[in-house]
């Protein structure tokens, strides 16, 4: 760095500043990233700062032999001596990063990145140094000769520059190199103007800069002299060049098979082969020289961005295409690092990536199938490449990788990416994955699986026919047996989806009942107790004694304590609601969770909980199974408060809620009459609260935050707005006044337009009152005059935001005159109306016939199904 900064401009004028920061984990290698500034300032000749500059670097320190035993204290003081960007004080702070190295786990059997690289780089320079053997031995002192055979034919530039690889080769050579002023002057100009007439020379320049390109310090450099820019160029030439001669050649073999001469076509087939496997070496070897120079450059994600701009990531991927598995190896490794971009990941799937990466699997170079995998699982996080894997048959290759302990860590992360979407989870069972799964499950010798192979193993427990495999034969027993003994949360979570589906799977839980009862009485962690009362709360079945088993496991003291603990969290909370709802299936467990005082609890957490639409939903499932019994109906209607929240949540915004309050709130009416009245008068209420807001002038709604439909007013609520009312006077009254108005002749006005009359029409229709059904005069409303009823009929085609205050509802019926024509087409509308559709419930006065109020016998009556909890990891 020295050196560099006297090239720029004299030392004497120019001051350095290094400014410590923080210490980091490198991400993939065992090692230690130091990132520092670097403050530059020119000042003048009386010591005045003129010119600043600031730049942030980082350098990574790789360390060795950090076994389980090492000393880290006198590690991290060897590392300080060594470095000088770390002060001495800094020693405790070093220490703690390098127990993490020590204790962080990597994959098993993973290949790391950047040492897979260089393995290849180490290939690649026996390579090139095969191919371009100098016929002399270079030295340093001949430098100066080799640059000026830059000037000379072309042999001689590819004679040059061969000697001056062969020392660049040396890194310990890079900084004399570097030192020459006409160095990268001269070969930048080479390269830029004879790099299409020889492919022997372009490799062997790009190959110098390449090895520039690995040390960081060198990229200011090559950036200034725009190398990077030159590479992308003659990477798009020589893709464009493949996809010529690749034609060609096809050309040249449906002319074999179609001209009479087949021998001479034949020869000029082989010829053109020959020609192209020649050009083909020559070109995937200045492709990977290329490839590697703009890797080590693109450590700067600004340099990233402009290759990006490019189209580098079309350009690799069209690269996915060839044989060379040395230049796949590079080519998966560079997609890997763009592909932690949005940016980059769609122009990938643009180019149908996975479909080529799938070609690739499997393979015989295990590199190449670890680098392919970590790019598989960067791309996996996106949802529709997630699909896209599924449509292309991707899946059964995967599955059968994970009979390599090498990459099965890798295959199980992008496994359970797959899982994540509930529709691709069946198709897991046509593969072999969940019977290996099992396997490496159960044979896990570690107290605590795997997390990546559990959380495959919860969402594929999700789906009916994945859970049908796993409780196959001894793999229930297996799995209990297991989660007995490690007490392991997360297996428990997976034997708890697997216990939700219906059918025979349910029935297997039950020779359990007793080890999970004494679990969870004994266990003092909460996530296993959340697992186990799920696991008990998802075995609804009616064969099943709860009132028994409660008793020998003692577990009514363990709920109540639970429900009466103020500190509980809500996980458990909910599911040991879940649990009262599942034991209140049977009569006798209800009667006995009623003795217990349950409702009472249930009230209580239900006021301090309201906000919780999952916990209220299962407290209003056990009212309702309490309600249903025979023997615990009376006591729960009469002397508690549970009618009364049924009566208030009725109208809740979540459905499901809404509709258990309404089945319950139908046997209340059914049981006690008195409740009824009130019952009926709610729903009323509520279901026409739009025009008894406009009528009262009061809100009806209590909560004003709710969106509420701004429609016009619908003429068929005004039938049932008047059946509110008992007194009939007013209708009479409105009947006399019409037929001393019009001669007992109504007019006759369609519903929906508006309500002006022509008075020199004539309108002949039968009188509104001798059409009425018996009981309708006794509906009319008492409290509305006729000059309101007037003033409504008129302003029905107006929305309702007019009605919204108390002022603008005055002044509109201010302005209207009283017209009994619009009273007599009232009349005539509020017969031909029809009242509002009720869940259970119908306005009119006679309810016999109502199916609500027929005479059932709840206790006979199937339970509903429980309402959905939650699953899923």
């Amino acid at each position: 760095m020295t050196a560099l900064m006297q090239l720029e401009g004299d030392p004497e004028l120019v001051q350095r500043c290094i400014i410590e920061g923080p210490l980091d984990v490198h991400p993939s290698l065992s090692a230690v990233v130091v990132h520092y500034d670097v403050e530059a300032m020119v000042v003048s000749e009386y010591g005045e700062p003129m010119v600043a500059d600031r730049k942030r670097c980082n350098r990574v320190l790789k360390v060795k032999n950090l076994s389980e035993g090492a000393d880290l204290h006198s590690l991290a003081c060897q590392i300080v001596a060594k470095c000088d960007l770390i002060t001495p004080n800094r020693v405790p702070e070093l220490e703690q990063i390098l127990a993490y190295l020590q204790s962080r786990k990597d994959y098993k059997g993973g290949i790391d990145g950047v040492d897979v690289l260089q393995d290849s780089s180490q290939k690649l320079m026996k390579q090139v140094g095969d191919l371009q053997e100098p016929t002399e031995q270079a030295t340093m002192s001949d430098l100066d000769s080799y640059l000026e055979s830059l000037y000379d034919d072309l042999q001689a530039k590819i004679s040059g520059t061969a000697l001056i690889l062969h020392l660049a080769r040396t890194p310990d050579n890079l900084i004399e190199l570097a030192g020459n002023e006409s160095f990268f002057l001269a070969l930048a100009r080479v390269l830029r103007d004879d790099w299409k007439k020889s492919i022997d020379l372009t490799t062997n320049i790009v190959y110098i800069f390449f090895c520039f390109s690995t040390f960081t310090n060198f990229h200011t450099i090559l950036s200034k002299q725009k190398i990077g820019s030159m590479c992308m160029t003659i990477l798009e030439y020589e893709l464009k060049r493949h996809k010529t001669l690749l034609e060609e050649l096809t050309k040249k073999k449906k002319t074999k098979t179609s001209k009479t001469d087949v021998s001479s076509s034949k020869k000029e087939y082989e010829k053109g082969k020959k020609k192209y496997q020649s050009v083909l070496k020559k070109q995937e070897t200045l492709l990977r020289v290329s490839l590697y120079l703009l890797l080590n450059l693109a450590e700067d994600t600004r340099v990233e961005l402009k290759m990006r701009n490019k189209g580098l990531p079309l350009q690799l991927c069209s690269l996915l295409e060839r044989d060379n598995q040395e230049l796949l190896i590079l080519v998966v490794s560079f997609l890997k690092k763009l592909s932690i971009f949005a940016e980059n990941k769609e122009d990938m799937a643009k180019a149908i990536i996975i479909k080529k990466l799938t070609k690739l699997i499997p393979c015989d170079n295990e590199i190449l199938v670890n680098v392919t995998l970590r790019l598989i699982l960067n791309l996996s996080f996106d949802p529709k490449l997630r699909q896209e894997m599924v449509k292309v048959g991707i899946l059964p290759k995967l599955v059968a990788l994970l009979k390599d302990d090498s990459h099965r860590t890798l295959v199980l992360c992008i496994l359970y990416h797959i899982s994540i979407e509930e529709k691709n989870r069946p198709v897991f069972a046509y593969t072999d994955c969940v019977p290996q799964l099992m396997k490496v499950i159960v044979e896990c010798q570690e107290e605590l699986v795997d997390p990546e192979t559990i959380a495959l193993g919860i969402n594929l427990a999700c789906s009916p026919r994945n859970a049908q495999f796993m409780v196959k034969g001894p793999g229930l027993k297996l799995l209990m047996r297991r989660a007995f003994k490690t007490l392991d949360s997360l297996l428990l979570k997976m034997i708890r989806n697997i216990s939700q589906h219906q059918g025979p799977i349910k029935k297997l839980f039950l020779p359990f009942l007793t080890e999970l009862g004494k679990l969870l009485k004994e266990s003092v962690d909460d996530e296993v107790c959340v697992e186990v009362l799920g696991i008990l709360g998802n075995l609804l079945l009616p064969e099943v004694d709860f009132e028994r088993v409660v008793s020998q496991l003692e577990l009514m003291p363990f709920i109540v304590a639970k429900l009466k603990d103020p500190s509980i969290k809500d996980d458990i909370l909910l599911e040991v609601i879940n649990v009262c709802g599942t034991f209140s299936l049977d009569e006798k467990c209800a009667q006995l969770l009623m003795n217990e005082g349950l409702p009472d609890l249930f009230v209580s957490i239900l006021k301090a909980k309201q906000e919780d639409d999952e916990l209220v939903l299962q407290i209003v499932y056990v009212f309702h199974q309490l309600i249903l019994h025979q023997s615990t109906r009376e006591k729960t209607i009469k002397e508690s408060q549970v009618p009364e929240y049924l009566l208030e949540l009725m109208n809740d915004k979540n459905k499901e809620i809404c509709k258990l309050c309404s089945r319950s709130l139908d046997i209340v009416a059914e049981f006690d009459p008195d409740r009824a009245e009130k019952i009926k008068h709610e729903r009323f209420r509520w279901h026409n609260f739009q025009w008894l807001e406009i009528m009262t002038g009061e809100s009806l709604h209590e909560d004003s935050e709710e969106e509420i439909d701004e429609d016009y007013l619908d003429p068929r609520y005004l039938h049932t707005a008047a059946e509110l009312y008992d007194n009939p006077e007013l209708y009479y009254e409105m009947q006399s006044q019409l037929e001393t108005s019009h001669g007992g002749d109504g007019y006759q006005v369609e519903i929906g337009r508006n309500f002006d009359i022509d008075e020199d029409v004539d309108y002949s229709a039968t009188s509104a009152y001798s059409r009425r059904e018996p009981g309708f005069d006794e509906a009319v409303g008492q409290t509305l005059s006729p000059r309101q009823y007037s003033m409504l009929m008129n302003s029905m085609q107006e929305p309702l935001s007019m009605y919204t205050t108390t002022d603008s509802r005055q002044s509109v019926m201010e302005g209207l005159e009283q017209d009994y024509d619009a009273l007599e087409m009232y009349s005539r509308g509020m017969y031909e109306m029809t009242s509002p559709k009720y869940d259970t419930m119908p306005v009119e006065d006679d309810y016999s016939d109502h199916p609500a109020f027929a005479g059932h016998d709840y206790s006979s009556v199937a339970p509903i199904s429980r309402p959905p909890t939650r699953y899923g990891f």
